[in-house]
């Protein structure tokens, strides 16, 4: 090597080595390598990284910025991001500079195989046409209703039973896998009105199911990879992107079916006069012609969004409970003083059907202790938007144009400055209003397990019917407890499940305690009410 190329080596290292420095020093945050930025922060932490994001945003006082590659000319935009779980700037990001932070080509390009232009993988006016349209709907009772016949039969037939045999035979149930069996059920059931029976006795096996689950986890594969390399690997066929091209085919195949059928039932509709309530039919109703395609993808974003985040949301609360005494006599108390007043005191007239629809309105405490749950445990933790144009968060951090913003989900909800020293509590009281006898929603950019701003999430009162619903029938006649040994951690994943699900022993819930207490609290207002008369 000559001595001209050894200078040239030597002073491109020196300048890198200089800019480095410049770099990791106007960076908050993870440490930052050379040429490697804060992958290797990232990658020790690849098992605990929800709580490595919440550990450095309370270090930096909510937002941090870092770059997950320190190159030059990449560093500044491609390579930036920007974390925050600042209120104020969830607030702008969501909702002020909406049109500034769109889902962006990343995320579009993941996603576009398996939900094409679909209302959870599009931005503009794609997003806008499709946001209008499905909020006619969801603002609709006849809808919640449907839901709630969904639910009502999910657990009845089938719920009820699956945990009554684990019962008898003394057998220990993956609570993960009913939930996410269940939700699927009834989120196609709404969805497309049609029932894959995933979460019947026996658990069978059903070919959709298995298809929608192969083509998402390959799709999520693919934001581990660079998008290069994903791309090589689809023009090539090679690992996961061939099933995921399979696993398209089948789901495509099988809604193609779907479609044609109701359409011939909707021409029938007129005569038989016997309508179909589902989300693809009211689509389909509508005076706009649309395209198979576009039904298939409205039907495939609603079962994404509306299967993995409630049923994951209901094992955390299952395991929350089991782990607070305290709560879980609260919830009893309240679904049994409620079903005394809706059906006597004949405890074997509760169990007869699930709570009706009125009956779960009024569960208050429960509605305090679901929330509390997302709260700590959000449903989809973390979340991305691409950076438009340059700006300035309220903070005062500066964004480029073609970076990305990171807001955590996980650690917005774990913030002392948000929600006080027992943040990291599991306590639905702050849930309520000072009597405890009705609900008190937090701010929205507070608490932002459902989203906020313009995308915040239409399905919001549907989920919950369905969690209180399924958690009531549950608990009023199980016991659940943790299996020994059974360790529960997080899955890094875009959606927060369990890594090795939710193993639980179910025994018969005994309520005579609860129904004693409920009674004398009932005779000693009674006798105050009797001498306040008098007097």
């Amino acid at each position: 090597m000559d001595t001209c190329t050894t200078l040239l080596i030597l002073t491109a290292i020196t300048f890198y080595l200089l800019w480095f420095t410049f770099i990791s020093r106007s960076l908050r945050g993870p440490r930052v390598w050379p040429l490697l930025g804060s992958l290797p922060g990232l990658i020790e932490n690849i098992d605990r990284m929800h709580e490595w994001i919440c550990d450095n945003l309370r270090a930096c006082n909510g937002t941090y910025q870092t770059c997950i590659c320190a190159i030059p000319f990449l560093a500044r935009k491609q390579g930036l991001v920007t974390v925050t779980c600042d209120p104020r700037n969830l607030e702008h990001i969501l909702k002020a500079r909406f049109d500034n932070y769109p889902k962006g080509p990343t995320w579009h390009a993941v996603f576009h195989d398996l939900l094409g232009d679909g209302i959870f993988n599009s931005d503009g006016d794609t997003w806008l046409f499709q946001r209008k349209t499905a909020a006619l709907e969801f603002t609709t009772r006849t809808l919640r209703q449907a839901m709630a016949r969904w639910v009502t039969r999910a657990i009845k037939d089938r719920l009820c039973v699956i945990l009554d045999s684990a019962q008898k035979e003394s057998k220990s149930v993956d609570l993960q896998d009913l939930m996410l069996r269940l939700t699927f059920d009834n989120i196609c059931g709404l969805a497309f009105g049609k029932d894959p029976q995933t979460c019947a006795p026996g658990l069978p096996e059903n070919g959709f199911a298995t298809a929608f689950d192969r083509a998402t986890e390959a799709s999520l594969q693919r934001f581990i990879l660079p998008e290069i390399l994903w791309k090589i690997k689809k023009w090539l066929r090679l690992g996961m992107e061939v099933s995921l091209s399979r696993s398209i085919t089948h789901v495509e195949e099988y809604l193609s079916s779907v479609i044609d059928k109701r359409k011939l039932e909707l021409l029938s509709q007129q005569i038989d006069g016997n309508p179909h309530d589902d989300l693809l039919s009211r689509f389909m109703r509508r005076k706009e012609s649309y395209s198979d395609k576009f039904l298939r993808h409205v039907a495939l974003n609603f079962i994404l969004a509306g299967r993995d985040t409630s049923s994951v949301a209901m094992c955390w609360f299952f395991w929350l409970v089991m782990q607070n005494p305290r709560v879980e006599e609260k919830l009893l108390r309240e679904i049994c003083t409620v079903l005394m007043e809706t059906r006597g005191d004949d405890v074997e007239n509760w169990l007869d059907e699930p709570l009706g629809f009125e009956e779960v309105d009024r569960l208050v405490y429960l509605k305090a202790a679901l929330s509390e749950t997302l709260r700590l445990y959000p449903s989809v933790p973390e979340d991305s938007k691409h950076v438009v144009a340059d700006d300035v968060l309220p903070d005062g951090t500066f964004v480029p144009a073609g970076s990305s913003v990171t807001y955590s989900i996980y650690s917005a909800g774990r913030m002392r400055t948000t929600w006080g020293e027992d943040c990291l509590e599991f306590r639905p009281e702050r849930w309520l209003s000072e009597d405890e006898t009705k609900f008190k929603m937090h701010d929205s950019f507070r608490f932002v397990a459902f989203n906020a701003g313009p995308r915040i999430c239409l399905g919001k009162d549907l989920a919950y019917l369905q969690m209180k619903s399924v958690a009531a029938a549950v608990l009023l006649r199980h016991r659940l407890s943790l299996v020994p040994h059974h360790r529960v951690e997080q899955k890094m994943s875009l959606t927060l499940f369990m890594k090795n699900g939710l193993k639980v022993n179910v025994e018969r819930r005994d309520l005579s305690g609860i129904l004693e207490i409920i009674r004398e609290e009932n005779k000693v207002e009674q006798e105050g009410h009797g001498k306040s008369l008098m007097l």
